[in-house]
């Protein structure tokens, strides 16, 4: 009788403990959610420091979905009206200075963005990391008064990925406390990581995130948000090159 009601606990109980587990793929979408909302709007300045210099530019950058993003650089006055649009998995790039509009080859998306040490897939928050990789959870942990899951994400084979693999650290709130990226020979080449956390927009986010290569630690570019709003009405017509060009918002 003892044996069968150990058999029957353990048939009820262990569904449940698994059903509270949550799946690795799962997470990534909902950090990236939490991030960006349906839509979003956000006021940040970018600060790019190396050893002998320091510059900073101030930029407004709206959101819509997973797949649609532009930003606006605002200061300094010399790169006033640089703006980057992502969608549907295409990146235009404007530029006053020679008023032009050029599309952003696939084969540049890893490339820089505006001389800073994120790139231009970066700045884009490309969905590729949901349906372009294999995810673990390789680690569960208490850190903070909160649960911590450690994530790893190997493109497949056949992905045009440039990464080994990456590791995400993320939050029970969401929150993307680290992410990590490997190159094919298993070496770690760059990391970005949440240096504050706060409530902003009615959530808690990472209010500054920098990101800094593995070889050159004392060179870093900091992400840091004066304003969040999440949610909000956004008209068609931000999200094109018209207005890529001749901003009207």
């Amino acid at each position: 009788m003892q044996r069968f009601i150990a058999v029957l606990t353990v048939c009820l109980v262990s569904p449940l403990a698994l059903a509270t587990t949550p799946e690795p793929r799962d997470l990534i979408i909902q950090a990236m959610n939490h991030w960006r909302g349906t839509t979003s709007y956000s006021e940040i300045t970018m600060t790019i420091h190396r050893p002998d210099w320091q510059r900073s530019m101030s930029m407004v950058c709206w959101t819509r979905g997973d797949k649609t993003t532009l930003v606006r650089i605002t200061e300094p006055k010399k790169d006033a009206g640089n703006g980057t649009l992502t969608k549907d998995n295409n990146m235009w790039t404007f530029s006053p200075k020679i008023n032009r509009i050029i599309k952003v080859p696939s084969s540049m998306m890893n490339q820089s963005w505006m001389g800073s040490d994120f790139s231009n897939k970066d700045i884009s928050k490309s969905t590729d990391i949901v349906d372009q990789y294999d995810h673990t959870l390789l680690e569960t942990r208490q850190q903070d008064g909160h649960m911590v899951y450690l994530i790893q994400s190997v493109p497949h084979e056949d992905a045009a990925i440039v990464w080994g693999k990456e590791i995400l650290v993320i939050r029970d709130d969401y929150v993307l406390l680290e992410q990590q990226f490997w190159d094919q020979d298993g070496i770690l080449v760059k990391t970005m990581k949440a240096r504050e956390i706060k409530m902003m927009g009615g959530r808690t986010v990472a209010s500054i995130v920098r990101m800094s290569k593995q070889e050159t630690a004392e060179e870093w570019t900091e992400m840091s948000v004066q304003k969040i709003q999440f949610n909000i009405n956004i008209d068609d017509s931000l999200f094109t090159l018209s207005n890529l060009r001749n901003p009207r918002q």
